[in-house]
């Protein structure tokens, strides 16, 4: 609870700062939101020219992308400290971080709170309401199409645990960049292609893909379990299950994995002295 209470002040110090310059504060914000708009454009204009994706309607992959944007723009409004871990460590405010009370961990979390991400965001919540509103009213009408019973409660409450674990796996991602950084000094581009990749990649259901990438995207970094796999069973589709909606906690395994990698690194970490 005190580590809440002082992450919020933390927070808190963030907003009131980034407040304090307004203007830039909204042009930034405008340029994410542009950014997620593009993105969605390029999902319109695929189904305008298709119709169809692998079975999937419009309003279907408007849910997974709404998901997917949501779940990454929060998580670089509150990790993206771990992000800029590595100019931490070439600075060499990393030593001062181990001398303080609170954790190193803490501390990179707490450095960094990016409000202009919400931008982001916004879009990510407009899509999800704008497919609920068309998806919603069939699922609370008797049963979908494998059979099972409406289950809209249910249906709801994995999708905003599909965003929670799409949290957790984005936040991992970014624990891991900084965690090389205890060995590289430097962060390194495939973290870029695991956050961005995988959000591009995650914004569409997993079957567009060959195998291979299928298989990684589940076992190792676990999208499909955060995102495709509870996501048919919201959708009623068939061979799906209710105990799809627990699936995403594969996101906070792969989170607490990450973390162990961060604390093996830490505690190998050797100071320069200077």
């Amino acid at each position: 609870m005190r580590a809440a209470r002082l992450y919020l002040r933390c927070a808190g110090v963030a907003v009131r700062g980034q407040l304090s310059r307004r203007y830039n504060l909204l042009l930034m914000g405008f340029g994410q939101f542009s950014i997620a708009v593009s993105a969605l454009a390029g999902v319109a204009l695929l189904f305008s020219r298709f119709g169809s994706l692998a079975g999937y309607s419009f309003f279907e992959v408007l849910l997974c992308f709404g998901v997917t944007q949501t779940a990454f723009s929060l998580s670089e409004v509150v990790a993206r400290g771990f992000d800029s871990f590595s100019q931490v460590l070439a600075h060499g405010e990393f030593d001062r971080m181990l001398v303080r009370p609170r954790g190193a961990m803490f501390q990179v979390l707490a450095s960094r709170m990016e409000l202009a991400r919400l931008g982001r965001v916004a879009v990510g919540v407009a899509c999800l309401a704008s497919a609920l509103a068309v998806l919603a009213p069939g699922w609370a009408l008797g049963a979908s199409a494998n059979g099972q019973p409406g289950l809209l409660a249910l249906r709801l409450a994995t999708l905003a645990f599909m965003t929670a674990g799409g949290v957790a796996i984005f936040s991992g991602i970014f624990i891991l960049g900084a965690s090389l950084a205890f060995i590289t000094t430097d962060s390194l581009e495939i973290v870029n292609i695991l956050s961005d990749g995988g959000r591009e990649m995650a914004q569409y259901p997993l079957t567009i893909y060959e195998r291979a990438m299928r298989r990684f995207f589940t076992f190792v970094v676990p999208f499909g379990c955060v995102n495709y796999l509870p996501l048919e069973f919201v959708l009623g589709r068939p061979g799906s299950t209710p105990w799809s909606a627990f699936f995403p906690l594969a996101g906070f395994v792969f989170l607490a994995a990450s973390t162990a990698v961060w604390n093996a690194g830490a505690r190998r970490y050797v100071s320069t002295g200077s």
